[in-house]
Order: structure tokens, then C-alpha cells, then sequence
């Protein structure tokens, strides 16, 4: 079973930028697809960006395309989510995610792990 903790969230002005890391507890990791999700309060959870074992089979969704950037450090069993750009309705708790599946889904259904989430505040 693999673990995922998530850590970089916090308080950041419109316009501004923040970085996520998600850490894995096992090196099996790396043979999942690594999903974010985010959450706004009373909302449901919804795709941000998911990548294969290759920086070359990044999606996101389209709210955040061009903003966002998805990595993985493979060796150190981490991914990253660089947040630029940020905007008021990117207030959410965001989560790290794994699945085993071999393309990549957009589907909470899908994922087979999740971290716990950290907190993003968006202020405008």
C-alpha cells in the first residue's frame, strides 16, 4: 500500500505562485500514475493535472493549462505541483493521488491512493 503526504500549501495573493510536493512511502510509486486533485469547500473533488512514469504524458484540466505544472522525481519517489498564476477560485484543499491504471484518468473513482491533502488560500 502506498502512502502519499502532501506538503506546500498555505496563503498566497492572486496572481501569485505556490509549490506542492507529494512524497510516496514506497518506491512502487513510481510505476503509478500520480494525480492532483483540488477541493473547494462545499464542492465536489475535480482534476487538476495527472503524469505517467514520463514528464511527456502530462494532462490538465483545462482550468489550469498553461499555469500549471506537473513533475516527478522518480528517484525520490516525489511528484511536485508548480502553481503560477494563482487565482481567487484555486482556493481548495489539494490532493496527491495514485493509480495504477496505464492511461491516465480524471475520475476520483480511478485512483487507488490518496494523501490527506494540503491547503491552498487564495486571496484576491
Amino acid at each position: 500500500q502506498v502512502q502519499l503526504v502532501e506538503s506546500g500549501g498555505g496563503l498566497v495573493e492572486a496572481g501569485g505562485s505556490l509549490t506542492l510536493s507529494c512524497t510516496a512511502s514506497d518506491r512502487t510509486f513510481e510505476s503509478y500514475i500520480m494525480g492532483w486533485f483540488r477541493q473547494a469547500p462545499g464542492k465536489e473533488r475535480k482534476f487538476v493535472a495527472a503524469l505517467g512514469c514520463s514528464d511527456a504524458s502530462a494532462h490538465y484540466a483545462a482550468s489550469v493549462k498553461g499555469r500549471f505544472t506537473i513533475s516527478r522525481d522518480q528517484a525520490k519517489s516525489t511528484g511536485t505541483l508548480r502553481m503560477n498564476s494563482l487565482r481567487s477560485e484555486g482556493t481548495a484543499g489539494y490532493f496527491c493521488a495514485a493509480s495504477r491504471l496505464e492511461t491516465i484518468p480524471t475520475e476520483t473513482i480511478d485512483y487507488d491512493y490518496w494523501g490527506q491533502g494540503t491547503q491552498v488560500t487564495v486571496s484576491s
